[in-house]
């Protein structure tokens, strides 16, 4: 007896994440997805953990660029995780972003940013698992935009 896959995506669902928008540049085409199935990995060397569908759209952009960021969001920034999160196209023209290492878009007022060279591939399921060694990076005290149960939700903080 196999799990139905539509319970799996409801059960995780409950597990709340941080929501990312992943970005490459290959050449002179950059690509970006909206992503929450990542996660740091190891610390020493330190390496994050980006899973992303094989037949999707994003997959061969990540596998041929050999890099990537990962954009952690802020609060502010759900119009962009929309953007990235459908099929198509994904331009980056009138956004604000720069580079470190790997050239890879960095989105200006990230919660936070890492910027990796893939060093392994896994396969797993119907996803790979691109691991990325991390090169630079810096974090700001902003806010996260998170999902949980299928919608963006927030932190309540305690009131003391």
């Amino acid at each position: 007896m196999t799990f139905d896959p539509q319970d799996q995506r409801r059960i995780m669902g409950k597990f709340a994440t941080g929501v990312t928008v992943a970005s490459t540049r290959n050449g002179d085409n950059t690509w970006g997805m909206t992503a929450n199935a990542v996660t740091s990995l190891s610390l020493d060397p330190p390496l994050v953990l980006l899973c992303v569908k094989r037949d999707g759209q994003s997959h061969t952009q990540f596998s041929e660029s050999g890099c990537f960021v990962l954009n952690i969001l802020s609060a502010k920034q759900q119009a962009i995780s929309d953007r990235f999160a459908f099929k198509g196209p994904k331009d980056f023209s009138d956004l604000e972003f720069t580079t470190a290492e790997t050239g890879a878009p960095i989105l200006a007022d990230s919660l936070a940013w890492v910027d990796c060279k893939i060093v392994n591939t896994v396969r797993a399921g119907d996803h790979d698992m691109f691991i990325g060694e991390i090169l630079a990076g810096d974090a700001t005290e902003e806010e996260p935009l998170l999902y949980f149960s299928g919608g963006y939700s927030q932190i309540l903080k305690n009131s003391e």
